[in-house]
């Protein structure tokens, strides 16, 4: 058995300088400042408006994982002085993480919302004999060992036996089913933003793993990067910086896009030099006109978000789209993807959304068009009935977006109805004006991690009969809702009688304020905590990992040749 350490930051960033500067945990953790009492009280207040008068699965939450965050916040606010900094933050977190929610967030203040804790490495998992296994599958570039790389077995964690070691931080995630606080849990092992995670309780970790028969040891330290804000889509799939219409449309994990940012960063810089290209050939404009023709017959226009090629498999040629994230609004994304459907093989099409935390809803729901010959149904949106909500639907702010909704909330008085009436969030005309473009058969891929926009359109999929879904989990992220900002709701509600403050040091949050119902056979049922329960299962294989999915993609193609 042998021990080593890792701490060669200077390899590292000049091997990927889209880094930029990596510190240690000591030294990041040597820049944090401390909330005044005052700062405290303003951010447990808007917590608690936001979560008693506007959260809308909070009677869902309170059954089905009997929990009440309004007490504790309550709780919290008499003693929030009298307790550390770090103790503040960890109750905060706990209480929002506790609604197994990832819509539903406290997001830290700075500087801790705009750094990313990670290890030199990339985990992942398979099964062999109906047995979970974990391996290493990436390295950070710059970093280089002997024996510790890429295809060995990882076995333990600082002494702990991997597979408990992930359930035991699994515990900590907000995933609303046992699959989705799985693989969150997997994620958190290596990368860790630290928008929602105060900063690793250890300064490093122990690595057990096999080698060629041999049990071996690694202590690697946790360091601390600052991800580029313009490098990935995760705040403009929050709302910043679009159209109204699409403003108000959001349905995104941010912790997800934030770590999918990061992992991208440490360990996949080629596919941000894709998208530099793609940069630079448009501001060549005509000068680059043929490049840019040769490049698009095999590159999406945003390769951060599409990858697409045709697949040779044991039953057929077929074509396969990876889309890692719906943070393009319809007016980009739809007319990409239709390009995209007439380069691929027409003989059927496996669309793989496995990882992609959400985005624009209206790019999810009219996505759905151009897969069948028939009318797409769009799932409904409900807000819960408050005095708040009923001035949300009442706001002419971003375009009246809530207006449909008004009428049900204030017969609420009446009816006594915990949620309003479901409507689209566009209408069928618009979610339907372009129509069939892939008359072949789809099947979708989805897993544990799709959330959010990604699950309204794996349900969306499923209800309007599309096609099967083959997942790798036995269920979605079970995340159904609509979010916005706490600063999307100032705007919404903003005048002198408004409840919503502004928010201290940079701290942040977000709210889920409108949940998602299915229709078709589902009609009715919520899809936040129940998900979308895929068609049949495939478990990911030592082969998938290493070989860029080949059996995955071998048993969705078998199933697509026997549709």
């Amino acid at each position: 058995m042998t021990t080593s350490d890792f701490s060669d930051l200077e390899g590292v960033e000049t091997a990927n300088p889209q880094l930029g500067a990596i510190i240690t945990l000591p030294e990041f953790v040597a820049t944090v400042g401390v909330l005044t009492p005052a700062q405290r009280k303003t951010i447990l207040g808007q917590a608690l408006t936001l979560i008693d008068d506007i959260y809308v699965h909070l009677p869902l939450k309170r059954a089905m994982h009997a929990v009440d965050p309004v007490q504790r916040l309550k709780l919290l606010r008499r003693r929030a002085g009298a307790i550390t900094e770090r103790e503040f933050h960890n109750e905060l977190i706990s209480i929002f993480k506790e609604l197994r929610d990832l819509h539903t967030n406290y997001i830290l203040p700075s500087p801790y919302n705009q750094h990313t804790a990670f290890l030199p490495f990339l985990m992942e998992e398979f099964f062999e004999n109906g047995e979970r296994r974990y391996i290493v599958t990436r390295m950070l570039a710059g970093f280089e060992h002997a024996t510790f790389a890429p295809d060995v077995e990882v076995t333990h964690w600082s002494g702990v036996p991997i597979d408990q070691a992930v359930a035991i931080n699994a515990d900590r995630e907000a995933g609303s089913n046992d699959a989705a606080r799985h693989v969150r849990g997997l994620d958190a092992m290596t990368v860790r933003p630290m928008s929602q995670s105060l900063p690793p309780d250890a300064e490093w970790v122990i690595v057990g793993y096999e080698d060629d028969g041999s049990s071996r040891e690694i202590r690697l330290p946790w360091n601390v990067f600052r991800p580029d804000p313009a490098g990935g889509g995760a705040a403009a799939a929050d709302g910043s910086g679009v159209a109204a219409e699409d403003a108000v449309a959001v349905g995104v994990d941010l912790n997800l896009e934030l770590t999918n940012q990061a992992r991208k960063l440490l360990f996949a810089p080629e596919a941000n030099r894709l998208g530099q290209d793609v940069a630079d050939m448009a501001a060549q404009g005509d000068d680059d006109a043929d490049r840019m023709e040769i490049f698009k017959a095999e590159h999406s226009l945003f390769p951060e978000i599409f990858q697409f090629r045709d697949v040779d498999t044991d039953h057929g040629t077929f074509g396969y789209v990876r889309i890692r994230s719906f943070s393009l609004p319809p007016s980009s994304f739809i007319p990409e993807f239709q390009r995209i459907l007439g380069l691929v093989s027409q003989d059927g099409l496996i669309i793989d959304v496995r990882g992609n935390g959400g985005g624009f809803i209206t790019s999810g729901e009219r996505m759905l068009q151009l897969l069948t010959d028939h009318p797409v149904e769009a799932e409904r949106l409900h807000f819960i009935n408050t005095e708040l909500t009923l001035e949300i639907a009442k706001s002419d702010a971003l375009g009246g977006f809530a207006h449909e909704w008004q009428r049900s909330i204030e017969l609420s008085v009446l009816t006594a109805a915990a949620y309003s009436q479901g409507f689209p969030i566009e209408s069928p005309a618009v979610t339907n004006a372009i129509g069939q473009q892939y008359t072949g058969d789809v099947i979708l891929i989805t897993d544990a991690r799709c959330y959010s926009t990604t699950d309204i359109f794996a349900a969306g999929f499923q209800d309007n009969k599309i096609g099967p879904i083959l997942g790798v989990d036995n269920n979605t992220g079970a995340g159904g809702a609509n979010v916005f900002t706490h600063g999307l709701v100032q705007t919404v509600l903003a005048g002198p009688d408004s409840p919503i403050e502004d928010l201290p040091n940079g701290a942040d949050m977000r709210v889920a304020i409108r949940r998602t119902t299915r229709v078709g056979d589902n009609a009715g049922l919520p899809l936040e905590d129940l998900g979308v329960v895929p068609d049949s299962t495939h478990e990911l294989t030592r082969n998938d990992l290493m070989n860029d999915n080949a059996d995955l993609i071998n048993e969705a193609a078998r199933i697509l040749s026997e549709a």
